[in-house]
């Protein structure tokens, strides 16, 4: 294994567990710049106003939930939006967070 940490399987992940990492805002926010991006980012290149320590958290939550990957590359730990996978066991689900959030809800 590595550094590279655990993820589930998303088959393995139901959606009230998907649903309580969406709840929060800063958790919300993560998915969409992901989403936006289209490409995998490092931790530190998210827009988000909270300390390092609680960013890891939020990462955490969302890795456990199956809604991201994570990987090192050398030093940086990126984050990959798990979005097929996503769609394919919650369709829509992922659309209607990003829609919503792209228009400012």
């Amino acid at each position: 294994m590595g550094r590279t940490p655990l993820h589930p399987e998303v088959s393995q992940v139901d959606l009230q567990q998907v649903l309580e990492a969406l709840v929060d805002p800063v958790r919300r926010s993560i998915v969409t710049q992901l989403d936006a991006a289209g490409e995998d980012l490092k931790c530190g290149s998210f827009d988000i106003a909270v300390s390092k320590s609680t960013a890891t958290h939020h990462f955490k939550v969302l890795r456990e939930a199956g809604l991201i990957r994570q990987y090192y590359v050398g030093t940086a730990r990126m984050n990959a939006l798990r979005r097929a996978e996503m769609d394919d066991a919650f369709p829509g689900l992922l659309d209607a967070l990003t829609t919503r959030q792209a228009k400012g809800r």
